[in-house]
């Protein structure tokens, strides 16, 4: 019994070595067949010594052949034509015929008719409404007058124009003459034209026509109005001329 139970020790102990090999074999079956399958699986990676990129390393660039071009043939250039600079012929030079001898006088140039001027002028005068409109105060702006003939005589029935702009408004109002006989005479005429005085300079006129307003008897009387209560009315005293 105690022979036997000896030596079973030592078997075990024979073993280990074995073991250890066959683990080492695995080992190494193992790295191989992964190193084997890295290089199936990517044949350019740097742990493959038999790669094309390993190959390549240590060639020279193979050298490119420029090839070598002719010169480019000269190609002589057109010589423009010019033609030749066309002369003028000489200008004709005419020849003055003589003026012939006539009996006939020329005819005379006749003078321009002179434009007949208007048969009536006004005077202009700025008063005072209250000569004339007491009543009025300085609360309004009047154009009055009268319409004499060549003997200082009222002409009654002619039509008084007055025209123009004022205050921003136009005015186009006809009048005729004897309308106000009682307080400017028998062809006396009168235009009430705003509720207060205002000043104004040439955008009214006055103009008179003949009783039918076909005919003008005088041109254009432009007047102005004031503020001023002392010349709020403009007094005009239209006269034919002799």
């Amino acid at each position: 019994m105690t022979k036997a139970s000896s030596r079973r020790p030592a078997a075990k102990r024979s073993t280990i070595p074995w073991d250890t090999l066959t683990i080492i074999t695995l080992v190494i079956t193992v790295c191989i067949g992964a190193y084997f399958l890295l290089v199936f699986v990517n044949p350019n990676t740097p742990l493959n010594l038999l790669s094309e990129a390993r190959a390549s390393e240590g060639e020279l660039p193979t050298p490119t052949i420029t090839p070598i071009g002719l010169f480019a043939t000269w190609t002589p250039s057109a010589t423009p034509y010019i033609p030749p600079t066309d002369t003028p012929r000489p200008t004709f030079t005419p020849v003055f015929t003589p003026t012939l001898f006539s009996l006939v006088p020329p005819t005379k140039t006749l003078k321009p008719t002179a434009t007949p001027k208007a048969p009536y002028t006004a005077k202009i005068d700025y008063i005072s409404s209250g000569l004339y409109r007491p009543e009025a105060g300085c609360l309004s702006l009047w154009v009055a007058g009268v319409v004499l003939d060549k003997n200082n005589a009222h002409h009654v029935g002619l039509q008084v124009l007055l025209v123009g702009t004022l205050n921003g408004k136009t005015v186009n109002i006809p009048m005729i003459s004897g309308i106000s006989p009682q307080l400017y005479g028998t062809s006396g005429f009168e235009f009430q034209l705003d509720s207060a005085p205002v000043n104004s300079t040439g955008t009214l006129y006055l103009q008179l026509r003949d009783q039918s307003g076909a005919i003008q008897l005088s041109e254009n009387i432009y007047i102005n109005t004031f503020a001023d209560c002392n010349k709020n009315m403009t007094y005009a005293r239209f006269k034919e001329s002799p």
